[in-house]
């Protein structure tokens, strides 16, 4: 078995001291799958996360113990073992709660996106060199010692993004990977993308219609909300990718601007709010995205959010930002802000569109203080639902003032004047 641990002074040999690793239910997990012939060892994300300083939100494992192995140290150990891809080798560890991901090391023969035909091996380097990047094929004992087979350090502090082997391979053995080279630039990559992984990309871009609309969506997630999305969308755009990811030509300055201000105001990105700045123009687009990636409902509204007139709406000014929020409840008015702010031209340190997007934490909308019930005993039928749109329509109109007494009536008056017109 060959692998090389990280030589360079200034690479840590040890992650001892990564909190993860202190965690009880990761060292329940290590504990359960330690074997007088097994290895396992932390594996990716974790490893990578944790040399940058990152947070780390998952741990994969992988393992020289066979899946079903793996299980029964699980249970044996008291743990809950879930065969979540156990044809690749995949074994979901439950341990209070926390999943861990635990595969065995392999190779894989023949592969179509994620319908490989792997063969289970004990070779770690063997294990590395079918991963998609070398940032990935980073591993971690249970102690924290790191070891780095494919010298993958170098590129995780130099921000370089580079497919392991050659590039076209690396692609069809999976096009989602075309996705993810542009993704993991935009949270890991430092100046200009890997030139071979560019050039695979934009050849084999065509290969990304065979992917299911869901693979593209989770991707499509996770990218506009990076760190560096204007640079990773911008240059899919330029190299010809993006248009046909989103169906559409896209609004690259609205979106860069959204980003912008999300920033300067301090706001947590969202990936459907950024989409809808990117992709729609008109109602029809939202349900023609949301379609193509297969979207929630949800998922849907929010990209509508994009289509909104927000040049009638009045906003920033206060009282049209009140009736927004009033028509629109907190979540979607928050949504519709960033994006009506993002069309215009005011600078992302505008005081009165700041002042129209912490409207929320200032002011609570009112209660239309009239029910149908108050007014059932003069109108009814269709009439009724008509006469209190109206009543709420001026309501609103006139900044919520009319109190209920005044607001009933005004009813009177009204519901009168509809019965002489009835006569």
């Amino acid at each position: 078995m060959s692998e090389t641990m990280l030589k360079r002074s200034s690479a840590p040999r040890s992650l001892k001291g990564a909190s993860w690793l202190k965690r009880p239910e990761t060292e329940r997990v290590f504990a359960a799958l330690a074997d007088a012939d097994v290895e396992t060892r932390a594996v990716g994300g974790a490893v990578r996360n944790t040399l940058l300083g990152r947070p780390v939100t998952e741990i994969d494992l992988a393992t020289t113990a066979l899946p079903q192995r793996v299980m029964e140290l699980a249970r044996k150990a008291g743990l809950k073992a879930v065969p979540t891809g156990i044809d690749h080798g995949t074994v979901t560890v439950v341990c209070d709660g926390v999943p861990f991901e635990v595969t065995t090391l392999r190779h894989d023969v023949e592969t179509f996106g994620r319908h490989a035909t792997v063969v289970f091996t004990k070779d770690w380097q063997e294990d590395a060199r079918r991963r998609d990047f070398t940032l990935n094929a980073l591993y971690a004992e249970r102690d924290g010692t790191v070891f780095d087979p494919l010298g993958g350090y170098e590129d995780v502090v130099e921000g370089r993004v580079r497919f392991i082997g050659d590039a076209e391979t690396r692609i069809k053995e999976d096009y989602l990977r075309i996705l993810r080279f542009f993704r993991f630039n935009a949270y890991y990559g430092k100046g200009p993308f890997d030139a071979e992984g560019l050039r695979a990309s934009v050849k084999l871009r065509d290969g990304m219609e065979r992917l299911s609309a869901e693979r593209v969506a989770g991707e499509v997630r996770r990218l506009l909300v990076a760190p560096q999305a204007v640079h990773a969308v911008e240059a899919m755009f330029d190299y010809g990718l993006l248009t046909g990811v989103i169906g559409c030509v896209p609004r690259l300055n609205r979106f860069s601007r959204l980003v912008a201000i999300e920033e300067a105001v301090g706001r947590e990105p969202n990936a459907m709010l950024r989409l809808a700045a990117l992709a729609v123009f008109v109602a029809e687009d939202a349900e023609r995205v949301a379609e193509r990636l297969h979207l929630s409902n949800a998922e849907q509204a929010l990209l509508a959010l994009g289509a909104r007139d927000h040049i009638e709406s009045g906003l920033p000014e206060e009282g049209a930002a009140k009736q927004l929020l009033y028509k629109l409840g907190p979540a979607a008015y928050a949504g519709a802000v960033r994006l009506a702010w993002a069309d215009s031209e005011a600078s992302p340190n505008d005081g009165s569109w700041r002042d129209a997007i912490t409207l929320e934490e200032r002011w609570q909308a009112p209660v239309f203080p009239v029910k149908g019930s108050d007014l059932s005993e003069h109108i009814k039928g269709p009439a009724l639902g008509a006469l209190l749109r109206t009543l709420e329509a001026e309501w609103v109109a006139e900044g919520f003032a009319a109190s209920r007494d005044e607001l009933l009536d005004r009813a009177a008056k009204l519901s009168r004047g509809s019965s002489k017109q009835v006569r």
